[in-house]
């Protein structure tokens, strides 16, 4: 059965202004975060971490894999939700993918703590996904998965996606070190704990 359509009265909605910008402010924001994560050899949750750790096998931008990654994605959030959040989606990658290829040309980060990099890096990234999801987008892969469950189930997102980075992470064990993986379960959990905190049902009306 489809879900009921999540979008509020046309006069709660954001105009297309405001999604555009928020839409950059999310991409901006991710692509900040896996500079630094990135930085300090470390992975985090999410498609995010799938495309960290191909970035350390693979010589491309991190948002490049990571739009790569979601390709197979766009084709579910198109049927579970709506063409308007998979457009939307779409637009997100892209511009992930081209601020991505600006970071790389632009900022060369020498060195960065990991602790730092876990701590801000996963906040950064989760205060960025929060953006796409207030404006009805996400950055796919995961992303799609938790939102849609919390819609249609009411599962929090941020709990939902925190059971999908453990999986996640646990395939970083033969690329990163010990103390590597640690630092990226905490980037992984600051990323969650944006969600779980400021993430919920019936607190934000606009879309």
């Amino acid at each position: 059965m489809q879900p009921r359509d999540p979008s509020p009265p046309p006069g709660r909605r954001h105009s297309i202004a405001e999604d555009a910008y928020a839409l950059a402010i999310g991409c901006i924001l991710i692509v900040l975060g896996l500079a630094f994560l990135k930085a300090a050899g470390l992975v985090t949750g999410g498609v995010a971490g799938l495309a960290l750790l191909l970035s350390y096998r693979v010589p491309l931008p991190v948002g490049v894999l990571f739009t790569l990654l979601n390709i197979p994605f766009f084709a579910f959030a198109h049927k579970v939700m709506g063409a308007r959040f998979a457009a939307k989606s779409l637009l997100v990658n892209i511009g992930i993918a081209l601020f991505s290829s600006l970071t790389r040309a632009s900022i060369h980060i020498e060195h960065v703590h990991p602790a730092f990099a876990a701590l801000v890096g996963g906040t950064v990234i989760g205060m960025g996904i929060l953006a796409l999801a207030r404006h009805h987008a996400g950055v796919g892969g995961t992303g799609v998965i938790t939102l849609w469950l919390q819609r249609t189930r009411g599962w929090n997102a941020g709990r939902s996606q925190i059971a999908i980075d453990i999986v996640i992470l646990a395939a970083a064990i033969p690329v990163v070190s010990t103390r590597q993986l640690a630092w990226s379960a905490l980037s992984a959990a600051a990323m969650s704990l944006i969600l779980i905190a400021w993430h919920r049902p019936g607190r934000y009306i606009g879309h």
